[in-house]
């Protein structure tokens, strides 16, 4: 039961709120860091080991969470001495387990992690993805043109609905010994050439509470719905 989470970033999409502060340590309702939620969380589900992937004020990060006695939980860092993106960060790490979970450490869910994992088990999966159905409104009337830039359709404001990466995923350790070590290397590179090598990757629907901090609008959001959720969140 070991879990990654990704924290080496800069958080520039939350600025103001990162100016002084690595984004995992930004308090979610006046009370706890994000990545502390989160912490607990895996601890709820059973995991018994962390390794916290650091790179940006890496040492408050550190200071704050140590080894992690005070959760009663083993928590260890990797450190990147150059932005890795969201996978490269990985091949650090020498003793990852044959699989193990992977998230980003802005994430507010009430999904199970330990029920995701489960299933990528049960179904002999290579990379399993959690996923979830996101809406989005155009604020503009769009115009649809033809190739002599003639108007044949019009839409007001339309909404469009997608099935999105939560940032949560189970990997398979085989899938980290094929890249190279140190190298940058992201999401978008491992599910683009996944799919080019025939890997097993399924999407893990999910349909209760999530969202991305690190989107100022989504921020502010879970602000607000945290004291109706801290009950089942945590």
């Amino acid at each position: 039961m070991r879990a990654v989470i990704l924290a080496g970033g800069k958080g520039v999409r939350l600025m103001p709120y990162t100016a002084v502060l690595p984004k995992p340590l930004v308090p979610i309702g006046g009370e706890l860091p994000i990545l502390e939620i989160v912490i607990r969380q895996l601890k709820r589900d059973g995991f018994t080991h962390i390794t916290i992937a650091v790179n940006h004020l890496a040492n408050l990060i550190m200071a704050f969470f140590g080894d992690g006695e005070k959760w009663g939980i083993r928590i260890d860092y990797s450190i990147e001495d150059k932005p890795l993106s969201t996978i490269g960060p990985l091949t650090l790490i020498k003793d990852l387990p044959e699989k193990f979970l992977v998230m980003n450490g802005d994430i507010l869910t009430d999904m199970s992690f330990s029920a995701l994992l489960a299933n990528h088990v049960d179904g002999g999966h290579d990379l399993s993805v959690a996923s979830y159905v996101r809406k989005h409104k155009v604020d503009f009337g769009v115009l649809n043109i033809n190739k002599k830039n003639s108007v044949i359709g019009f839409e007001e404001k339309p909404e469009y609905t997608f099935r999105v990466s939560m940032g949560v995923y189970i990997l398979n350790k085989s899938i980290v010994d094929q890249l190279e070590v140190g190298s940058e290397y992201g999401f978008d590179n491992l599910m683009l050439d996944g799919i080019d090598k025939d890997l097993k990757i399924h999407s893990y629907a999910f349909d209760g509470y999530w969202l991305d901090i690190g989107r100022p609008d989504d921020y502010l959001q879970a602000n607000k719905d945290y004291p109706r959720l801290k009950s089942t969140i945590l």
